[in-house]
């Protein structure tokens, strides 16, 4: 069984690993670590949220720091405002028992620009961001990335389907040059594919993780033939067997995911909804009383549940299932993380059998029918 120490991450930062009950590597880790620290090079990798990612090129980047020149040497890309924050504070558990100090700074919209303008006015190695929110603070003149080494991409392909295309190609654009590009997606849409062409090294070297499955192998898939009028007594059942275990509950509309949480509210549940005209400091309520197990249950769209990372979540359900099969991936992908098991539940329609075929047959998985 391969150790972090095989891998060639040092004494220091595999003794902060323990601590935080990272003992054995995932697959991720253990082919992305090697390749990172000991070459120079473009890398892509293709993995599911959950699969230790972060540690995964966070680990490297701390190696390649040097604490002793002040400027910013690296430059990690995220979708979410969470996202970046939960990225952060890992880097900086990471580097618990380094006898130097390495920083890193989140940098992110919903907060005030100038607090995070006066943070980067000090020593700053790494710079953890959203995309819009790095370009604002270019085009002012607050932040200079052209002398960075490293560029990393997480979840790339949920930041172009949020409508980042254009931030990211202006990003790459300026940090073109010398420095190295890791991109890490679930999935692998045109856009990303052309990204990579066109921005990164033929040569980079690809990684993918349980290639013959997009969708995390802990996961039981199940259906529910359902009608639209039965939908939410189908589901009040399926939730009062689930008894105290937390899990989110997909709606594909704003109004869908209002209804049915007051819905669920009215019948005693511990619900919160997630949706997209909701301000930051709603969101942030919502998302850390989920956090804390005071609410038990999340109603959200797919565009509001990014960057949601909540270990321990029993259910994803799919009160309808999504337009795009990839959404499958990603919302089903909040559930059996770290190493858990999980089950992603659709309620059906009789016409959308042919549906649940089509995501078999791409995905390569297989649904059992399941009876409330």
């Amino acid at each position: 069984m391969t150790s972090f120490s095989d891998l060639g991450i040092r004494k220091e930062y595999i003794k902060a690993l323990k601590e935080l009950h990272i003992e054995k590597p995932t697959e991720i880790q253990a082919q992305a670590i090697p390749v990172l620290l000991q070459k120079q090079t473009d890398l892509i990798g293709l993995a599911q949220t959950g699969t230790g990612k972060t540690a995964a090129y966070g680990l490297p980047i701390l190696h390649q720091i040097d604490p002793n020149k002040s400027e910013i040497q690296a430059l990690i890309l995220a979708p979410t405002r969470e996202l970046v924050q939960q990225i952060q504070k890992q880097l900086f558990r990471f580097t618990k028992y380094c006898d130097y100090k390495i920083f890193a700074e989140g940098v992110y919209g919903g907060e005030k620009i100038d607090k995070q303008i006066k943070a980067l006015k000090r020593t700053t190695h790494i710079i953890v961001a959203t995309p819009g929110r790095l370009l604002d603070l270019i085009d002012r003149g607050d932040i200079d990335i052209e002398n960075i080494k490293t560029l990393v991409l997480d979840e790339a392909d949920e930041m172009l389907s949020m409508g980042f295309k254009q931030d990211l190609n202006r990003i790459l654009t300026f940090t073109s040059g010398k420095r190295f590009t890791w991109l890490f997606s679930a999935t692998m849409p045109e856009e990303i594919q052309k990204m990579i062409k066109t921005y990164m090294s033929p040569k980079a070297i690809k990684i993918e993780v349980n290639r013959n499955s997009l969708v995390n192998a802990n996961i039981t898939h199940q259906f529910i033939r359902t009608s639209i009028k039965s939908k939410v007594s189908v589901l009040i059942n399926l939730l009062e067997g689930f008894k105290k275990q937390r899990g989110i509950i997909f709606c594909k509309t704003k109004a869908g995911t209002q209804n049915l949480t007051e819905a669920l509210l009215n019948e005693g549940f511990s619900v919160g909804a997630l949706e997209g005209d909701m301000q930051q400091k709603e969101r942030d309520k919502v998302m850390r009383a989920f956090k804390n197990e005071s609410v038990q249950i999340l109603v959200s769209t797919d565009v509001s549940a990014r960057g949601i990372d909540v270990n321990d979540l029993a259910f994803v359900i799919h009160h309808q299932l999504p337009e795009q099969l990839e959404y499958y991936t990603h919302r089903s992908g909040r559930t059996a993380r770290a190493g858990k098991k999980g089950r992603s539940i659709a309620l059906i329609l009789d016409d959308e059998r042919k549906l649940i075929q089509n995501i078999e047959n791409t995905l390569g998985i297989e649904f059992a029918e399941f009876h409330v």
